[in-house]
Order: structure tokens, then sequence, then C-alpha cells
């Protein structure tokens, strides 16, 4: 027992252990302080000390039963801070290509440029008439879904500073009032999602959804778009869940936890 402590007690013993531990864990899914001792052959007191220690930074929390213990936030973040090395466009592609196919309408990702919203990723849907392209174009972001959720990422101030100019009015349905764009968003942000109906160009509505990164960031928004005569805004709870879903996926693949999840 003298041994086996002062062995775990030396510098790289105890990162040895640490990690074989955070690899046991990793593999489960979860395990409990009695199963990673049994399979490292120590004492529970050794798991327990080292679990404490992962705890406290984040490396490792515990499971909902509270008997066990699984991966924690930190491993993500720090995960998430490797996503340059992924290839985000293709994700991003894959995604759009996916919800094209499940709702026969187009799907764009856009960024936030100032004021703008820029769509960078797109895919065609299956139906007979498909809307013009959107790729590299800057639409306002006041006008649009994408625009309006990636807009809710800002706080007040910031939005009040991006959209200090005056707004243009586009259709009868286009939000040119500050103050009311402001409200909006809040229920955007509440929700989770964003509707434009006629906003933009008439007879064309749009349904997006935020896409985050690893910190918590907007930095897409996923959206579908088609006629108005296909998607009837007063009867799109299932396109607007199905839009919402894919955004939230991409999300967890882009390291993304939500505080339910």
């Amino acid at each position: 027992m003298a041994e086996e402590n002062s062995a775990s007690d030396r510098p790289a013993g105890a990162v040895e252990r640490a990690l074989q531990i955070m690899e046991l864990i990793g593999a489960a899914g979860t395990a409990g302080v009695t199963e990673l001792a049994l399979e490292l052959g120590v004492h529970k007191s050794t798991v327990s000390r080292i679990i404490s220690s992962l705890e406290a930074r984040g490396f490792v929390e515990q499971a909902p039963d509270g008997r066990k213990y699984r991966i924690g936030l930190t491993v993500v973040r720090l995960a998430g801070s490797t996503m340059a090395t992924l290839d985000m466009t293709k994700c991003g592609q894959d995604m759009c290509d996916t919800l094209a196919a499940q709702t026969g309408e187009t799907a764009n990702l856009a960024v936030l440029a100032d004021s703008q919203a820029i769509n960078v990723i797109e895919a065609a849907g299956s139906s007979n008439v498909a809307l013009q392209t959107w790729v590299g174009q800057a639409s306002p972001a006041y006008a649009t879904s994408s625009g309006k959720v990636l807009l809710a990422g800002l706080t007040e101030s910031e939005l009040r500073t991006t959209l200090s100019g005056e707004l243009t009015r586009f259709t009868d349905n286009t939000i040119v009032d500050l103050d009311a764009l402001v409200e909006d968003l809040a229920k955007v942000r509440r929700r989770g999602w964003a509707m434009a109906v006629d906003e933009l160009e008439v007879g064309l509505v749009a349904i997006a959804a935020p896409v985050r990164d690893h910190t918590g960031a907007i930095v897409w928004a996923l959206s579908v778009s088609g006629p108005r005569y296909r998607l009837d805004p007063d009867d799109a709870e299932e396109l607007t869940d199905t839009v919402v879903t894919a955004a939230a996926d991409l999300s967890r693949l882009f390291g993304y936890r939500s505080a339910g999840s």
C-alpha cells in the first residue's frame, strides 16, 4: 500500500493515473470509483483523490445518478478549441444537404458581417420550383430569419450600434422601427428560432435556428426557405422543429453542450 501511494503521489505517477481514469471513463461513458479502482488495481482512496482533483478542474463531473462520473465540460471545451482542424465547411454542407433532403426546400448557413447576413453554404431542395441561389449574397440581417438569429446573439447595446442607421423597408412586413426589432429579437432569443414572412421579399418564408460553437457563441444560422404557397407560416411547427434539431446537432458536433444535455 505504501509503495502504491508513493508511486501515485509522484507527479508523473499522478498524471498517469489521472489520464488512465479519464480514458476509462471516456470509454465506458460513466464509471464509479469502485470499478475504476478495480480496473486499475489500486485502492479506492487513490481513485477518489484523483477524481476530486479532476472534478475540481471540470475534467470529470458526476453523472445524474450521483454515483458515477463522466467526462466534464473542460474536456469538451478543450476539444472545441481545436475546431479549426475540423472541416467546418464540409460539416455544414452535409447538414444543409440533409436538411434540404428532409424538407424539400432550400437550406442555407449564414454568418453575420456587420449588419449583413451572408449565406456561405447552400443546398437546393427537391421541390420543382427552386429559389435563386443566395450563396455569397449579403442581405440586411434584420429582414431575414438567419439575420435575426445572428442578431439575437448580440447585446442590446451591440445591436443598436450595429443597426445605428436608418432601416430600409423592403415590404410592408419589414420591421424598420429599432425598438420593435429589439422586442422581436428578444422573442427569437427566448424561443431559439426565427421566422421571416414577406420581410425581404413578398412571398418568401424562411425559418432559422442558431448554430453555436464550444463557447456557446452563435457562429452560424441554419435556415430553410421557400415560397409562401409551399411554406405556410401558420402550419410550420414540424418544419421549425426540424430546423432547430438540425442546428442543435451541428452545434454539438462543434463542441457545444447545452445546459440540459
